[in-house]
């Protein structure tokens, strides 16, 4: 599954160690006109900051796009895009290792790789794809009044130098009209929260109370609305039954440690030998906030998905 999406489509292929990662986006209205400024402000948030907590990898995340916006306009065909590899470095001190809690061991059992070189579509690297697909939803959305802004709640403290930390992410989607999600296998909720999950080291997600929930009475949790149907409370997250009640959605994301840690641990490798492997400083120790960029684009993928499929096919933006 290399694509997400029903009506408003991403399709991304290309991994860490190739030359790009690239990708298709299929079910964009003609007539959006697009800010690259806006565009290379989330591609710079998601890119490698220098920041402590941030892998030393050099990437500019600069994209060029090949079909579907002439002169900053989207034409209405299959939006084509390309973000290169700028620095490119495999380690072959760990390259035949089981990283522990990494992709490494389920590659092998899935498809028969005993190469990390070979499990560089599980890498942070391929949610580039997913901003500019994100980034253009946004823009799309924008236009009809709904914001997406994403924060880092919380960070875990290391107990050691060179530990990586777990964080929580919340994230709150503005303006969305009431009626978006269906009633049984594809609710709103149900399609955010496999959005979020199909992020990197996404381990829980959780909208309105969430998990608190289970410790809330009925009284405690109700949504009350007044006589013009407005509401009191937002318990619910501003979803009702799988469906928006117009209310803001607000949810929340929480990722577990980088498995990458900068020093000694002990695994095995491809062939089952006992060895100590180190990672290196080209992998994160949080995904924050590296990861804000990202849940936004999923975000905004999943409501404009929800949206554009309600209008006539053929509309151009006004």
């Amino acid at each position: 599954m290399d694509t997400f999406g029903t009506q408003y489509r991403l399709t991304d292929w290309g991994d860490t160690h190739g030359e790009a990662l690239e990708g298709r986006i299929e079910g964009c209205p003609a007539g959006l006109p697009v800010d690259m400024d806006s565009l290379r402000t989330d591609l710079q948030r998601r890119a490698p900051n220098g920041d402590a907590l941030s892998t030393k990898r050099k990437e500019t995340d600069r994209v060029e796009f090949l079909s579907g916006i002439v002169n900053g306009v989207t034409t209405g065909e299959p939006i084509c895009f390309r973000v290169p590899n700028e620095d490119v470095k495999i380690s072959e001190k760990n390259r035949f290792v089981l990283k522990p809690s990494h992709a490494s061991y389920t590659y092998m059992c899935k498809y028969g790789h005993k190469d990390n070189e070979l499990c560089g579509r599980s890498s942070a690297r391929q949610t580039v794809c997913r901003v500019v697909a994100g980034n253009i939803a946004k823009q799309w959305l924008s236009q009809r009044g709904v914001t997406i802004s994403a924060e880092t709640v919380s960070i875990a403290t290391p107990k050691r130098e060179g530990d990586s930390v777990g964080a929580l992410v919340e994230c709150r989607i503005c303006g969305l009209p009431a009626g978006l999600g269906e009633p049984v296998y594809d609710k709103f909720s149900a399609r955010l929260a496999y959005a979020m999950l199909s992020i990197n080291a996404a381990k829980g997600f959780e909208y309105g109370e969430g998990f608190r929930a289970a410790g809330m009475s009925g009284s405690e949790c109700h949504d009350f609305q007044n006589p013009d149907f407005s509401f009191r409370t937002n318990h619910d997250g501003g979803i009702q039954g799988g469906i928006t009640n117009g209310q803001e959605v607000c949810f929340r994301v929480a990722f577990k440690p980088i498995p990458s840690v900068r020093y000694d641990r002990e695994t095995v490798d491809f062939e089952g030998n006992p060895i100590v492997m180190r990672g290196s400083d080209r992998n994160d120790l949080c995904v924050a906030p590296r990861v804000l960029p990202v849940v936004e684009a999923m975000a905004a993928m999943v409501a404009m998905d929800f949206l554009v499929g309600r209008l006539p096919s053929g509309v151009r933006e006004p």
